[in-house]
C-alpha cells in the first residue's frame, strides 16, 4: 500500500486460531455426555442413545458417585475412559437383600421363573427384585440392583457444560 515502506509489516498483528476456552467441570454444572458402559469381561450394559446424549448436574445425585467423580475436573470435548469400582457405582452385594419367599404367596397365574423381574411392596415401600432360583420348597429373590458388586467401565465423550 501506498506510504509503507517496502520491507515493513502492517500495524495489524496476526493472531492465532481462536480456541474456545473452556472451564474445569465442577459442582452444579450442567453436563451432557455420551457414553458406553462395559463389565469387566467387556460385554456392554448400557450406552447413551445416537443423537441422545444424556444430561446431568453434577452434585444433585443423579448419577452414581463415580460417574460424578469421573467428569469433575474435565473440559467439554475431552474423550476418556473410567472404571469405577463397585464401591462407587450400584455398591456391594448385600446377602440380606436376597430372601426365600414360599410359591404359595405369589399371586395365582404367575408361575415365578429364574431372571423374572418383580415389583413388590412391603412396609418400607415398593422394591423390584429378580428371581434368583425357583426350588421346591421357595422361591429365591435378590433385590440387590442388577449391577450390584461390579466394577464398571464407561468410554466418555463430554459433549457440553453448561
Amino acid at each position: 500500500p501506498p506510504g509503507r515502506r517496502p520491507g515493513t509489516h502492517s500495524p495489524f498483528r496476526a493472531r492465532p486460531p481462536r480456541r474456545e476456552s473452556f472451564m474445569p467441570i465442577k459442582n452444579g454444572d450442567t453436563v451432557v455426555v455420551h457414553y458406553v458402559g462395559t463389565l469387566a469381561d467387556g460385554s456392554e450394559f448400557d450406552r447413551s442413545g445416537e443423537g441422545h446424549p444424556l444430561s446431568f448436574r453434577v452434585g444433585a445425585g443423579q448419577m452414581i458417585p463415580g460417574f460424578e467423580k469421573a467428569v469433575e475436573g474435565r473440559e467439554k470435548g475431552e474423550v476418556f475412559s473410567v472404571t469405577i469400582p463397585a464401591e462407587e457405582a450400584y455398591g456391594p452385594v448385600h446377602e440380606e437383600y436376597r430372601f426365600t419367599v414360599d410359591p404359595s404367596r405369589f399371586p395365582s397365574g404367575i408361575e415365578p421363573a429364574v431372571g423374572q423381574r418383580l415389583h413388590l411392596s412391603s412396609d418400607q415401600g415398593e422394591l423390584e427384585a429378580v428371581v434368583a432360583a425357583v426350588e421346591e420348597d421357595g422361591v429365591l429373590l435378590d433385590a440387590n440392583h442388577p449391577l450390584a458388586g461390579q466394577d464398571l467401565t464407561f468410554a466418555l465423550t463430554i459433549v457440553d457444560v453448561r
